[in-house]
């Protein structure tokens, strides 16, 4: 069972995140409360995922974002589709971001990728992904080649996939995408997994994935 804490000052908004979980059957809810502060933060009641509404009176609450995230894993969601807001949360370290519009069995498909170490961003944000990437300044970014194979692991790391879930789509070791990974890292000069995110969301935006050599 994934345990799972929602946090948003809408008992309403909270109660439907709920519902939508339930019908899964693998979560436990261990917390669902009106602000940040609310939760009990120690290591028994800690939760794997933390599904966080951006805004609690009616400003973004980043610092939590980043106080939480340090402790656990941060899905961030919100009535806001606003690139500024999206790109704010990820810098926060927020480990996905989830629009108030997602279908019930995305909030559940989310809070599963989160609690797995992947990456999620709401099928609604998909045609702003240019806009809350921007286009890259060759002059201070030049384009770096990769290898077909960690094109396509970049790729699966863009789309969510953990580096195990990625090494069965790809065929190959965990060792193995670890290895492209870090390769990737040092080609592109990224260090923190949602630096390299942030990277990958833009090049496959930009570029077809290679495929397997």
């Amino acid at each position: 069972m994934i345990r799972v804490a929602i946090v948003d000052d809408h008992p309403i908004a909270r109660r439907g995140v709920q519902a939508a979980l339930a019908e899964s059957g693998a979560f436990d809810l261990v917390a669902s409360v009106d602000s940040p502060a609310a939760l009990v933060d120690t290591p028994d009641t800690l939760p794997d995922v933390i599904v966080l509404d951006l805004y609690h009176d009616q400003r973004p609450c980043l610092p939590d974002v980043t106080r939480l995230s340090t402790r656990t894993r941060v899905l961030v969601m919100s009535a806001s589709g606003a690139p500024e807001d999206v790109l704010s949360a990820i810098r926060a370290g927020a480990r996905g971001y989830l629009t108030k519009h997602a279908q019930p069995a995305e909030f559940a498909a989310a809070v599963e990728l989160v609690a797995s170490g992947g990456f999620w961003l709401s099928s609604q944000l998909a045609d702003i992904m240019q806009t809350l990437l921007g286009a890259p300044d060759r002059r201070a970014e030049p384009e770096v080649r990769l290898s077909p194979r960690e094109e396509q692991a970049l790729d699966l790391i863009a789309r969510g996939f953990t580096h195990a879930q990625a090494a069965t789509r790809m065929g190959v070791s965990k060792a193995t995408v670890d290895t492209y990974v870090e390769r990737i890292r040092a080609k592109l000069h990224v260090g923190n997994k949602a630096q390299l995110t942030r990277v990958a969301l833009r090049r496959s935006s930009q570029h077809t994935p290679g495929q397997p050599c």
